[in-house]
């Protein structure tokens, strides 16, 4: 196993016999990297030319769009169309701050289609050129879903009158439903690339070598450090030569993963954490599961990031590894519990690192790894037996709530700060909202039962749009689908007050509040459901969910959880409080210190 790949890893590893001291303490200046994951970047405003499918005209703009519908975007865990908007956001905010090299971490496109990656090459060559910024790219399981590609599609865009309109990438491959959706139309280009077209079309976007970069390597490189060269490198990053077998299989997988230094003193280490296991039918199982395959499935890939990160301390470099899926727990220490309460498969429980992750990259040397995937904001510390002591930042995704990005800063190299940024406001984001109004009109005359509902066309803001998304997500899919029905009924149609009061003396607990500073109105005035889309709101956004709530309301949420979890004989109630807690309680994950020789974190 993995003959072709020791030989290259011994070469990288070896060199370290030749030259001088790790961690060179010299002054150096400040670098900012900004780190975008889960854009799911999709061309709204493609060029459908060639296609049967022309688009939804828009008179007042001119210029005819390619949008899902709302409904599909309101049971899924992102937006299909407003991201676009938010894209550009983060990248002119990026712009307006100085960064000049951008990470996005995976999934970057919403299924590897050929009109959605050529879009956004468009995009990341007009802000490389314009604004002098270096873009690293890193593979999700969105891109490619998988490694050789396939036909594609989708059964809910939306079509002029309102009705859903299928568009596939060929003939036959679905039919329409008439009662609800127009006729299925062809669109060749929402075929879904495998890894060779797609990154043949990003190849100047970190997975290729470019004359400018300092150093670049691959798991597969023959060449050490001292005898890097552009000419070499060109050579090693042939696809040909960056491919992995399976124990299991014959076939030779492709991995994209590499190591760029953009600019001196800096080495971005990006891994390709997909793996693509067999099917028994043929083709290949969906990479959605991360670092816990990769420990089975991709151990070169943990040899490697070894070796670079010995050559990153011998070198005097500042190492931060980024890829798609996370490297810890995600939970803030709930996991255990929400498996208890909500099931051993609910809340993606299947996504959660094990222990054995975070141990062995720790135990490797590696310090700081950004991830994604989650589309939550959270930090995660792992310290092994052994005292080594791996951070892992989860960025948040642009597509969901809370729409933000990431920005480290070497401070110097023992030192970074992590800086959230949050898009309260996107210029365009209620573009489409006219096209949704023919939509919600089409549903609730024949559809009621199925109508969204319609105040989120109403918000003021993106930050309130992806809020209001997250709350008819809560409705539509999670409750339904993740939570007990006793937990439900227990919380549902209550108000706050009658919550607290169900199983604790109203005389006794006015008599708290007081010495507390609440009243009765802090608990009257919200509902069940609202707790429990506030409690999904620090799920997703760890400490930045307390910018969406009154002081007081949280105050009265705290002293809820509380009395459930010392107090009540309910025991759904009293596990959810200990969850619900934990999640207000985690790491620093806003705006806070690495301290790189320890792993301790400081809130800034």
């Amino acid at each position: 196993m993995f003959r072709k790949v020791m030989p290259y890893l011994l070469v990288f590893a070896l060199c370290g016999c030749k030259t001088e001291p790790s961690q060179k303490e010299n002054p150096q200046k400040e670098i900012k990297v900004a780190f975008m994951a889960d854009i799911h970047f999709a061309d709204v405003y493609p060029n459908l030319d060639d296609s049967d499918f022309k688009g939804i005209y828009d008179s007042v703009q001119n210029r005819s769009s390619l949008l899902r519908t709302m409904n599909a975007q309101l049971h899924s865990t992102r937006l299909f169309n407003e991201n676009y908007f938010a894209f550009f956001a983060a990248l002119d905010d990026a712009v307006a701050k100085g960064i000049k090299t951008i990470a996005l971490p995976g999934d970057f496109s919403d299924d590897g289609q050929p009109l959605h990656i050529k879009g956004l090459r468009k995009i990341l060559d007009r802000y490389a050129g314009e604004h002098d910024i270096e873009f690293f790219l890193i593979n999700g399981n969105h891109d490619p879903t998988t490694p050789f590609g396939d036909e594609g599609g989708k059964s809910d865009f939306l079509g002029a009158n309102g009705k859903a309109q299928p568009l596939m990438s060929e003939v036959g491959k679905y039919r329409a439903n008439e009662e609800y959706q127009n006729p299925t139309q062809v669109v060749t280009d929402l075929k879904e690339w495998g890894y060779a077209d797609m990154v043949q079309e990003l190849r100047n976007h970190g997975f290729f070598p470019k004359e400018n970069y300092l150093f670049w390597s691959t798991p597969f490189s023959e060449y050490s450090v001292e005898e890097y060269t552009f000419e070499k490198a060109k050579t090693a990053s042939d696809l040909a030569r960056r491919n992995y077998r399976l124990e299991t299989s014959e076939v030779l997988l492709p991995d994209v993963s590499y190591v760029v230094e953009p600019v001196d003193g800096l080495w971005l280490l990006a891994l390709d954490a997909n793996v693509y296991l067999p099917k028994e039918d043929g083709g290949f199982s969906g990479a959605g599961i991360g670092y816990n395959e990769v420990l089975t499935h991709k151990k070169h890939l943990i040899r490697w990031t070894e070796n670079v990160v010995k050559e990153a301390n011998r070198l005097g470099k500042t190492l931060i590894a980024y890829s798609h899926y996370p490297m810890v727990d995600f939970n803030d220490g709930a996991s255990k519990d929400i498996a208890a309460l909500f099931g051993e498969k609910a809340f993606q429980a299947h996504r959660i690192p094990s222990d054995l992750v975070g141990e062995t990259f720790a135990d490797i040397g590696l310090k700081v790894h950004v991830g994604g995937h989650m589309h939550l904001n959270d930090t995660g510390v792992f310290t092994t037996k052994k005292g080594n002591t791996l951070v892992n930042i989860q960025s948040p995704s642009l597509a969901a709530y809370v729409p933000a990005y990431k920005i480290i800063t070497i401070k110097n190299p023992t030192q970074m700060e992590v800086e959230t940024v949050v898009l309260d406001e996107v210029k365009g984001y209620d573009t489409f909202f006219g096209a949704y109004e023919r939509e919600h009109d089409f549903l609730a005359s024949h559809f009621d039962d199925e109508v969204w509902e319609k105040d989120i066309l109403s918000t003021a803001s993106y930050l309130d749009y992806t809020k209001t998304h997250l709350q008819e997500l809560v409705r539509l899919r999670f409750l339904p689908s993740d939570w007990p029905e006793e937990l439900v009924q227990q919380l549902l149609n209550h108000n706050g007050w009658e919550l607290l009061t169900a199983s604790n003396s109203e005389e006794k607990i006015k008599a708290e509040l007081q010495k507390e500073e609440l009243t009765i109105e802090d608990f009257s005035s919200w509902q069940g459901m609202d707790l429990i889309v506030d409690f999904y709101k620090f799920k997703n956004g760890d400490e930045l969910a307390k910018r969406d709530m009154d002081s007081q309301r949280l105050k009265g949420y705290r002293f809820v959880l509380k009395k459930w979890s010392e107090h009540t004989e309910n025991t759904a109630l009293k596990q959810f409080a200990v969850i619900f807690k934990k999640q207000m309680e985690g790491e620093p994950a806003v705006n806070f210190s690495i301290d790189l020789k320890t792993g301790g974190l400081l809130r800034n």
